[in-house]
């Protein structure tokens, strides 16, 4: 079982380049940062998490950013996003940056996607609601283009340019990762159409049924079995391994967006479960 961290990278927080050298000085796989570029003042759509929307979501830093930082003091952690709102970013210049960062780290990039739940946050980006799934994958299937060849054209209904230089490439071959994020009716078909991994938070019901259906579908589609990442896991050694049993492969705790006094002894503790499942 791979145990990674999870936190928004809030100004106000402990550093991110110093979280990732705590991080893997104590044998984390990998740390995910999440992003939003902005929240509407106006907060019409109302926060899943139900209630008062928590600070951090209009206090984070941009993940690129933050994880380069992060890569320039570390040598083996993973750097993940978690997730990446593409649907906000231009896909050319989105392509730019994973291949820079997957560069100057190494290749230790996975890059966590997602649709978003703020509805007038991507609209400022000119993106519609009902429309952010296609535009996603479709900027997702330019990117790889971008990454995979030395001329790259794309021609969709949202995304298009003819042959384009773009480099560096990244080390990661074909391209890093793409994990994708959300648990909702169409997130497996999507996972198996552009992902590389399916990335759940710990609100999924009936994990190893989820999974086999995943893979049920990956197999259909000619594909071996796609691993498993799981946000806000339990910091439970026990659950830990049942989730493994259920076919989960990697774990994420979740980190408070707090300063190295509260976060480096909770980063101990977690260290702990990873020592016993790992």
């Amino acid at each position: 079982m791979k145990v990674g961290i999870y936190m928004f990278p809030a100004d106000y927080a402990i550093a991110p380049a110093r979280l990732a050298k705590e991080a893997e000085d104590r044998g984390f796989e990998s740390i995910f940062l999440p992003e939003h570029t902005h929240i509407p003042a106006s907060r019409l759509s109302p926060w899943p998490g139900g209630g008062p929307l928590p600070e951090e979501y209009s206090h984070t830093h941009d993940p690129f950013v933050a994880l380069a930082t992060a890569a320039a003091v570390t040598k083996k952690i993973r750097l993940g996003t978690g997730i990446c709102l593409v649907i906000e970013r231009d896909p050319i210049v989105l392509a730019k940056e994973v291949a820079s960062l997957d560069h100057i780290s190494g290749g230790r990039v996975d890059f966590g996607i997602g649709g978003g739940w703020n509805q007038e946050e991507m609209e400022n980006h000119g993106t519609a609601f009902s429309r952010r799934w296609k535009v996603l994958r479709e900027r997702v299937e330019a990117m790889k283009e971008i990454w995979t060849h030395d001329e790259a054209s794309y021609d969709g209904e949202f995304v298009k340019f003819e042959k384009i230089w773009s480099w560096p490439k990244p080390v990661q071959k074909p391209h890093p990762p793409v994990i994708v994020g959300g648990t909702g009716a169409g997130t497996l078909k999507r996972v198996v159409r552009y992902g590389d991994g399916w990335l759940p938070n710990r609100g999924v019901k009936m994990m190893s049924d989820k999974i086999k259906e995943l893979n049920d579908l990956a197999a259909k589609a000619g594909r071996g079995p796609i691993p498993v990442s799981l946000f806000g896991a339990p910091p439970d050694a026990k659950v830990v391994e049942q989730l493994e049993r259920d076919g989960v492969s990697r774990v994420l705790f979740t980190l408070p967006p707090k300063g190295a006094d509260v976060v480096l002894p909770l980063l101990d503790q977690f260290a702990d479960i990873r020592r016993k499942v790992a």
